[in-house]
C-alpha cells in the first residue's frame, strides 16, 4: 500500500478533498492503535503511518492510512463526532501545535503558550513538555502522545490537575493523575500510546502556576 501524501490531493474529489481536523487524525491513530494491538501492524508500519497522520492536510491523505484494515474501510470517510464538553477526555477545540522528534530531540518550555491541542510523535528520539513556566489560556489542555523506541517526558504546575489515558505496548504510559484543590484551576489531559517507549506525566512539587485566574482570563 503507498502512503504518498499525493492520495486525495484531487480537489474534485469528495470528501477526500475536505480538510482534515485533529478529530479526523485522532479517529485513524486510534484505529491504526488497534490494529497493532490485534497484531495486524508492525511496530514499524505503526510508527509510520500515524506519523503520517498527524501531518495529514485533507480526508484523502488519511484514508489510505486505514484503507487495507477491517475498520478503517468502513469508517474513513464519516466526520469525527465532537464529545460533550464534560467528557472527561476528549479532543480539544482549536488550534493545534505539533513536536516531532524522528532521530532527535525536541522541547517546549520556558514562558510559552500551549494550544489548546498539542501532538507529540517520536521516533528513536526523546520530548520534554514543562508546563511550569508556560501560560495558559485555556481550560483543558491536550497533549496527545505517540512513541516508539523514545521517551516523552511531560511537567506540571502542582496546582494544576493532570488527567489521563494511554496505552504502552513494551513500554511504559505513566501518568500521574492528580486533582488541583482550586476548582478554577487549568486541566492537563494525557493520551496516546508509547511503544518499545515510556510517557511520564506527573507534577513538579514547588512548582505553581501564579495568577491562575488572570491567565485564564
Amino acid at each position: 500500500m503507498s502512503l504518498s501524501k499525493s492520495a486525495g490531493s484531487d480537489p474534485g474529489a469528495a470528501p477526500g478533498a475536505l480538510r482534515a481536523s485533529d478529530a479526523d487524525r485522532d479517529r485513524i491513530a486510534e484505529i491504526l492503535r488497534e490494529a497493532l494491538a490485534e497484531g495486524r501492524l508492525t511496530a514499524e508500519e505503526h510508527a509510520e503511518r500515524v506519523g503520517v497522520a498527524y501531518e495529514a492536510k485533507t480526508i484523502g491523505e488519511l484514508e489510505p492510512l486505514v484503507r487495507d484494515l477491517p475498520v478503517g474501510a468502513r469508517h474513513t470517510a464519516a466526520p469525527a463526532p465532537t464529545r460533550p464538553y464534560d467528557a472527561s477526555v476528549r479532543p480539544a477545540v482549536g488550534e493545534a501545535d505539533s513536536l516531532v522528534a524522528v532521530f532527535a530531540g525536541a522541547t517546549r518550555k520556558g514562558s510559552w503558550r500551549p494550544r489548546p491541542r498539542t501532538n507529540v510523535f517520536a521516533l528513536f528520539g526523546g520530548v520534554e513538555i514543562d508546563l511550569t513556566e508556560a501560560v495558559f489560556e485555556q481550560r483543558e489542555i491536550v497533549i496527545n502522545v505517540n512513541c516508539v523506541f523514545s521517551g516523552v517526558e511531560i511537567k506540571v504546575p502542582e496546582n494544576v490537575s493532570v488527567r489521563g489515558t494511554g496505552t504502552g505496548v513494551f513500554g511504559a504510559f505513566d501518568v500521574r493523575t492528580s486533582e488541583s484543590p482550586d476548582a478554577d484551576a487549568p486541566v492537563v489531559v494525557v493520551t496516546g500510546m508509547a511503544i518499545f517507549g515510556g510517557v511520564e506525566a506527573k507534577t513538579k512539587r514547588g512548582k505553581r502556576l501564579k495568577n491562575l485566574r488572570k491567565s485564564l482570563g
